[in-house]
């Protein structure tokens, strides 16, 4: 059965199967445990009579300490195995690891929200989080998920990606240039959606003087005040240019870097494999949760080599 206990003495298998190195989940835990007890208080509120006895009384849970629920629900994320599996693995049946995978996604949500590490939303946060960002410059791409192919055969039309050759839905994700944090997440939408179609609007809230990078699929997208960095399309009849060429690559070498944040993000599976949890808006949560796990991934890498 797995443990916080029997993989914390093993670095490298403990970082494989959450994502996270056992210093950053020992630095998380703090907040963690204040975010799941915020949540037991709102359960509390919610009962239909009040609590009969205090808390912790009972039988003792399979998950019993705080550092088991977190290597959990980082393992559920990392790895992405059935509940059935999950549930195995961390000696429990597949109703108890489904109901323990909802809850304690949330309170992962909430405690990277503290940490703020998680992506922008709305429109008054992403002007506050891009205007702090050193040098202004961003990076802009479009990310899609695989999904299960709807049975309803209108939505297998919308969610129909003729760019992936399957079911998907996707993000607009914008990361800091300089740091490769992404810093902002549109809505999940089907994936049939045009990428320029989405960034327009999410009414991205641009610093003046910034400068954008975007590849092709945002041909059109020029926000105010923002110097945009895009390749050449070829014309149709002609060739581009040696200049163009050239122009073409160096841009493509600037605006890799939204490529390998993109990559630092499907690190964790549950946004790389086919999705196949069926909770509404589950998809759109699980997609932020990655990119704040992303984000807290840079700042212990950046530690180390400082």
């Amino acid at each position: 059965m797995i443990t916080y206990t029997s993989l914390a003495s093993r670095p490298q298998l403990f970082k494989n199967f959450t994502g996270l190195s056992v210093q950053a989940v020992s630095d998380l835990l703090p907040t963690f445990t204040a975010s799941y007890q915020l949540d037991l208080d709102k359960r509390d509120q919610t009962r239909a009579q009040p609590r009969q006895r205090i808390r912790g009384g009972g039988q003792k849970g399979v998950l019993s300490t705080m550092e088991d629920k977190l290597v959990f629900i980082l393992f559920y994320f990392r790895q992405y195995p059935t509940q059935i599996l999950q549930g195995y693995l961390f000696g429990m049946g597949q109703p108890q690891a489904n109901e323990w995978i909802h809850r304690l996604t949330g309170v992962l949500n909430a405690t990277l929200g503290c940490q703020q590490q998680l992506p922008a939303r709305k429109t008054k946060d992403l002007k506050a989080v891009l205007s702090s960002c050193p040098g202004l410059e961003f990076i802009i791409d479009g990310a899609e998920r695989p999904i299960r192919r709807p049975k309803d055969p209108s939505k297998q039309k919308e969610k129909y990606s003729g760019k992936k050759k399957r079911h998907t839905v996707k993000n607009n994700v914008l990361t800091d240039k300089r740091t490769g944090k992404i810093k902002g997440l549109s809505p999940t939408v089907n994936g049939k959606k045009h990428d320029k179609k989405l960034a327009d609007e999410q009414e991205i809230p641009f610093p003046r003087r910034s400068r954008l990078w975007q590849d092709t699929g945002f041909q059109g997208y020029d926000p105010d005040n923002v110097t945009v960095h895009q390749p050449k399309k070829k014309p149709w009849g002609r060739d581009l240019t040696e200049e163009e060429r050239d122009n073409n690559r160096q841009i493509s070498r600037e605006r890799i870097g939204v490529e390998h944040s993109i990559g630092g993000v499907k690190v964790f599976n549950i946004v790389q494999h086919i999705f196949r949890n069926i909770k509404h808006g589950y998809d759109d949560t699980v997609m932020e949760i990655a990119c704040g796990l992303h984000n807290l991934r840079i700042d212990y890498r950046n530690s180390i080599t400082q």
